[in-house]
C-alpha cells in the first residue's frame, strides 16, 4: 500500500460530481491513505442522487498541517466551495506548503478564487477554460496536468490518470 500513513482531505458541497468524489476517495483508501471529508454540512446532495459522504471536519477546522494532499471534485460544488473563506484559506495553506492539490472538472474555480493559478499550466472542464486563462493560468487540453504541486484534470473520463498522478505526487515520483 503506497499511501500508508498519508492523510488526504477531500472537499465536498452541494451538487458534487459523484464519480469525481467517490473514485479518488476509494482509490486513495485502497492505497492505504486516510481520507477525510471536509464540508460545510453533515451531508450534501449530489449531482446525480448518489449517497452523500458524511463530514469528518468543517472547513474552519481543517488545517494544511494535518494533511498530505487536498482533492477538489467537480460538479456544481466548486461554485459553492469558492464562496467560503475557510475553504480558500485551506487551499492557500496547502499551496504555500507545496502539498499536492488535485482539482478536476469545475474544481479549478476553487483554485481561481484562492488566487493560486497565475503562472501555472492547468486544465479543467472546457467551460472554465476562459476563467483559468483570466486567472493567469496557461490552459491546455490534456487528461491530466501536473504543475508543481497542482494537479488538474478535465472530466470523469480522466479519473484514472488523475488518481495515478496524485498517487505519484504523494510518493515523491515525478
Amino acid at each position: 500500500m503506497k499511501l500508508q500513513g498519508k492523510r488526504i482531505a477531500i472537499l465536498v458541497d452541494d451538487l458534487y460530481e459523484e464519480r469525481e468524489f467517490w473514485y479518488p476517495y476509494l482509490r486513495l483508501q485502497e492505497e492505504g491513505a486516510e481520507v477525510r471529508v471536509i464540508s460545510r454540512q453533515q451531508t450534501h446532495p449530489s449531482k446525480h442522487g448518489m449517497p452523500s459522504p458524511r463530514r469528518d471536519l468543517a472547513p474552519a477546522e481543517a488545517r494544511a498541517a494535518e494533511f498530505d494532499a487536498l482533492v477538489v471534485p467537480g460538479g456544481y460544488a466548486p461554485d459553492h466551495l469558492r464562496r467560503y473563506e475557510e475553504v480558500l484559506r485551506l487551499v492557500r495553506e496547502m499551496d504555500q506548503a507545496r502539498k499536492p492539490i488535485a482539482a478536476i472538472c469545475h474544481a479549478g474555480w476553487v483554485l481561481i478564487s484562492a488566487g493560486i493559478c497565475k503562472g501555472r499550466t492547468m486544465t479543467g472542464y472546457f467551460a472554465i477554460r476562459d476563467d483559468l486563462k483570466n486567472a493567469g493560468a496557461e490552459y491546455v487540453d490534456r487528461e491530466v496536468v501536473r504543475d508543481g504541486n497542482v494537479i488538474t484534470s478535465r472530466h470523469p473520463g480522466d479519473l484514472p490518470a488523475f488518481c495515478r498522478t496524485l498517487i505519484a505526487a504523494l510518493v515523491g515520483e515525478g
